[in-house]
């Protein structure tokens, strides 16, 4: 009767984990049709920030609306969960995100935005389809560089704000990278990527392909 209780118990665990996972794809999935719709749309590339609400608002939306940027969020979240402690490699793209932003803001010059962005996206989606675990450290950088690209290339949009709407954009946009990545995250370790001797899911394997096609189109286009 232990034995019972116990697998039920194994048994309950298991479904709440699945529940959970389904609810993180379903909103990433939300967010990505969103990013396509902005696209398709035409959504301004610069906004008028003119308080602190609009300023949050638009922190919150910014980080989703770019399709290249959202699959960059998603991709660092899934491969933070090959790592214990990777959660550190998430919080590291976020804070060089907001650099990117301080770094727009003082009006230094980052070139070759957008290539960098798709190239880091094409990493990726690389790293997502090797059947070897990432090495941490080059993770850790391709992820620092991706956020600091991807910081910069966010605060195009928002040339003009004062420092306390700025201040509640910063806010916003790090509330939806941790929200995002945090997500994605919980979506890799539900799916056992950082299992040792872990067969590669088949799912992860498309979204590394998809990851690598998207940046390529970017990649593309940047060059014209």
């Amino acid at each position: 009767m232990f034995k019972s209780k116990l697998s039920q118990s194994h048994a309950w665990g298991e479904f709440s984990t699945l529940r959970l996972m389904h609810r993180h794809i379903g909103a990433i999935a939300v967010l990505i049709i969103i990013s396509l719709l902005s696209s398709l749309s035409g959504t301004p590339d610069r906004h008028t920030i003119s308080n602190c609400w609009e300023g949050f608002i638009w922190g919150l939306a910014d980080p989703v609306i770019g399709l290249n940027c959202l699959v960059g969020i998603v991709a660092i979240g899934l491969l933070s969960s090959v790592f214990v402690r990777g959660a550190a490699i998430a919080g590291c793209f976020v804070l060089a995100s907001i650099l990117g932003i301080v770094i727009h803001t003082f009006q230094l010059n980052l070139p070759g935005t957008e290539i960098a962005i798709a190239i880091s996206t094409i990493l990726f989606g690389t790293m997502l389809m090797m059947p070897n675990q990432p090495n941490f450290i080059i993770l850790a950088l391709v992820g620092i560089s991706a956020g600091l690209f991807q910081g910069y290339a966010d605060a195009e949009s928002i040339i003009g704000a004062e420092i306390i709407p700025l201040i509640a954009y910063i806010l916003g946009m790090t509330l939806t990278l941790f929200a995002v990545a945090m997500s994605a995250r919980e979506i890799g370790t539900a799916m056992g990527m950082g299992e040792i001797n872990r067969i590669l899911p088949w799912k992860i394997s498309i979204t590394g392909f998809a990851l690598c096609a998207i940046g390529i189109v970017f990649l593309s286009n940047s060059t014209i």
